[in-house]
């Protein structure tokens, strides 16, 4: 939202400032890709219009989208249309999977992690990005939001070990995204009069803000979670 309308005006510092969520997000995208091996196999499972596939150059990529979460959106360029809830893969195909702001366009989350689980093999691993705190987006297709502890569930029921189910972020940096939000709020008819002070009260608490994430220590208070899990592995039979 932030990079799409004020990119082309705002020095790259700090945009990334500003989209402090989108910039996190990002690192983790490329780290998770860093950490790959040549040639993984690698599904982004709803995968939009492909944006990831820049961090997976070194890898076999494979971008899967229903198509319906955005009209203004080109999906020609995926590599398959289907449903996260039933993915036309064979069981063990991937060494790993993403996904990015997904889950809570699903009609089926605990489907979605089940087939994600399915389709990763044993010790396979899973970067998924989720929301807790965030405005409706996409309608109507948005159904659901998550806690860390609803996230863990999922996991735990598709036979995945969560290795760290991190926040975004705490009060501070939610505090400073929704006064931003003040950016998209305040258009049309009369709510123009106040876009001037919104965008300006918007801007600096975007910039400051967020370093006051220090004094909050439990992040009760987030707009979601970056987690990384890992399928678990098949356990080795005894011999006879």
């Amino acid at each position: 939202m932030l990079e799409a309308r004020f990119g082309r005006f705002l020095p790259g510092f700090l945009m990334r400032r500003l989209a402090a969520v989108e910039a996190r997000i990002e690192r983790e995208l490329e780290r998770f890709a860093a950490s790959l091996p040549a040639q993984a196999a690698v599904l982004d499972a709803g995968c939009g219009e492909g944006r990831h596939r820049g961090c997976f150059t070194h890898a076999r990529y494979i971008g899967v989208d229903l198509s319906i979460g955005d009209a203004r959106w080109n999906y020609r360029g995926i590599d398959a249309v289907a449903d996260l809830a039933a993915l036309p893969f064979r069981d063990a195909a991937f060494d790993a999977a993403v996904n990015v702001v997904v889950l809570e366009h699903t009609r089926r989350p605990d489907r979605v992690v089940a087939e994600l689980a399915r389709v990763l093999r044993p010790a396979g691993r899973l970067l998924l990005v989720a929301p807790q705190c965030w405005e409706v987006h996409q309608a109507p297709n948005d159904f659901f939001r998550f806690t860390r502890h609803g996230l863990a569930l999922l996991f735990a029921g598709a036979g995945l070990q969560a290795a760290r189910i991190e926040p975004i972020g705490g009060y501070f940096t939610l505090l400073a995204r929704r006064l931003m939000n003040g950016l998209n709020f305040f258009q049309g008819g009369l709510r123009w009069l106040f876009f001037p002070p919104a965008a300006a009260v918007g801007l600096v608490c975007g910039l400051l803000l967020p370093a006051l994430d220090r004094l909050d220590a439990e992040r009760n208070f987030t707009l979601g979670y970056v987690c990384l899990v890992e399928k678990r592995a098949e356990p080795r039979s005894s011999a006879p």
